[in-house]
């Protein structure tokens, strides 16, 4: 194959993409069978096998037990709406996460003890295996899972604290926010990053789908001035969702 040239499977991919995206393909119609693509293309079993995986793997057809390989459909993406910290009051994991006053929903989150991996550690400034609070999240609404989150606070700032369980003690089930005021740490800037990858196979079992189709994770960091006190990956189905920001202008 000269380089450059893009393998046949995908090539054969494509083509089927673009027909389901213009709708020549429309939602529950049956994707044509391997020995179709086989005689349409041109190639060989194993293309037409590798080009159905490419689709299923983007979460663009599924199959059905005994039936065959149809294409989904495609939900309306709804709004996650979000708008950089809230201050003190009526603030909870749920509406730190979901800043649309119109969402309702619950959250349930489970702490642990754990030591920092590379990557959080030097999201919160700390040393490699220093203890820190990993606390993970499922969110809902209604009985939809809509989020996950995984949050890490260092126990240099919140050990021996009434607020070191996010979701036990005095303040339980609050937002950063109001948790670091109450041991004297004022919060004043957030940053966050967008990215997106393939759902792991424990993400696709908890918000539905498979493992491999697209999520979006918000990589989020707290700080008081320049001590971070928080960081976070929170992922949600980019099939269903999209991020919308409320920016204040200064």
């Amino acid at each position: 194959m000269p380089f450059g040239e893009q393998p046949a499977y995908l090539k054969v991919a494509e083509d089927l993409r673009q027909q389901i995206a213009d709708g020549r393909l429309p939602p529950h119609t049956r994707l044509p069978s391997q020995a179709s693509i086989r005689a349409q293309y041109g190639v060989s079993d194993t293309v037409a096998l590798e080009a159905r995986k490419v689709l299923m793997a983007e979460g663009l057809v599924e199959g059905r037990s005994g039936s065959g390989t149809y294409v989904r459909e495609r939900p309306a993406p709804r709004r996650i709406s979000r708008s950089g910290y809230r201050t003190i009051g009526e603030c909870s994991p749920f509406r730190q996460e979901q800043t649309d006053e119109r969402v309702r929903g619950t959250w349930e989150g489970k702490s642990e003890q754990i030591t920092a991996p590379d990557a959080v550690a030097g999201r919160l400034g700390i040393a490699t295996g220093d203890p820190v609070m990993c606390t993970r999240y499922v969110f809902r609404t209604g009985n939809e899972p809509v989020m996950m989150s995984t949050s890490w606070e260092p126990l240099s700032v919140t050990g021996r604290t009434p607020v070191m369980l996010p979701e036990e003690g005095p303040l339980a089930g609050r937002g950063v926010v109001e948790r670091m005021a109450a041991i004297d740490i004022q919060v004043d800037n957030v940053a966050e990053e967008v990215g997106a990858r393939p759902a792991l196979a424990a993400e696709a079992r908890v918000l539905g789908g498979l493992a491999g189709h697209a999520v979006l994770v918000i990589t989020r960091t707290y700080r008081a001035g320049g001590l971070p006190v928080e960081t976070a990956d929170v992922v949600i189905p980019a099939d269903r969702f999209r991020i919308a920001y409320h920016l204040p202008v200064r």
